[in-house]
C-alpha cells in the first residue's frame, strides 16, 4: 500500500490490555497484528504496570505504528477498580507518546457507531464486524477484537482528531 498510515489501537486494562496495528490507505484497511498484554495478579501494582508498559512497548518499537487510538474509561461502581484501571489507561497513553506517536482518545460509545453504526453493542457485535471489515483478522480475546476496533474508530476519524490536536497546540 502507497501512503500507508499504521495504528495502533490499545484498549485499556490492567489485567488485560488489547491492542491492534491495522494498515490504512485511503478508505482500505488491513490487519497486521494484535493481541493482548497480561499482567500478573499476584504482583504488587507497580509490578504490573511495569509488565503493562514493557509489553506494549514492545510491541510498539516491533510493529512500528505513526499514530495511536486509545479507549477512554468508563468509570463504575468500584473506586478502587476505577482507580487501577486508570493507572492502566496512564500507561496506554504513556507507552505510544513516548515513542512519538500522535495519540488521540475515544469514547467507547464513538469506537461503537463508528463500527458497528450506533452506540451501544455487544462485544459479539463488535468482533463480528471487526472481521467484516479486516477479513484476516485474528484477535486472541475481546480485549484484542476491541483495539482493532479503537483502531478502525480512529481510522474513520484521524482526520478530524489531528487538526483538533493542532488546534489546541496552536491556541496554547
Amino acid at each position: 500500500m502507497t501512503g500507508t498510515i499504521r495504528i495502533i489501537g490499545i484498549d485499556p486494562g490492567l489485567r488485560n490490555c488489547g491492542w491492534g496495528v491495522i494498515d490504512v490507505a485511503g478508505n482500505s484497511l488491513r490487519f497486521v497484528a494484535s493481541g493482548t498484554v497480561k499482567s500478573d495478579a499476584k504482583l504488587d501494582l507497580a509490578s504490573r504496570l511495569c509488565q503493562l508498559h514493557d509489553g506494549l512497548a514492545g510491541i510498539v518499537h516491533e510493529q512500528m505504528p505513526v499514530e495511536a487510538a486509545v479507549e477512554n474509561t468508563f468509570v463504575n461502581k468500584d473506586g478502587a477498580a476505577t482507580l487501577k484501571l486508570g493507572q492502566a489507561r496512564g500507561v496506554c497513553l504513556l507507552v505510544p507518546a513516548l515513542a512519538g506517536l500522535l495519540v488521540v482518545e475515544y469514547a467507547p460509545n464513538q469506537v461503537k457507531k463508528s463500527v458497528i453504526g450506533v452506540g451501544h453493542g455487544d462485544k459479539k457485535q463488535i468482533q463480528m464486524m471487526v472481521g467484516l471489515l479486516l477479513p484476516k483478522a485474528k484477535f486472541d480475546s475481546e480485549h484484542a477484537a476491541d483495539a482493532l476496533a479503537i483502531a478502525i474508530c480512529h481510522a474513520h476519524h484521524r482526520g478530524a482528531a489531528a487538526l483538533k490536536k493542532r488546534l489546541a497546540k496552536h491556541l496554547a
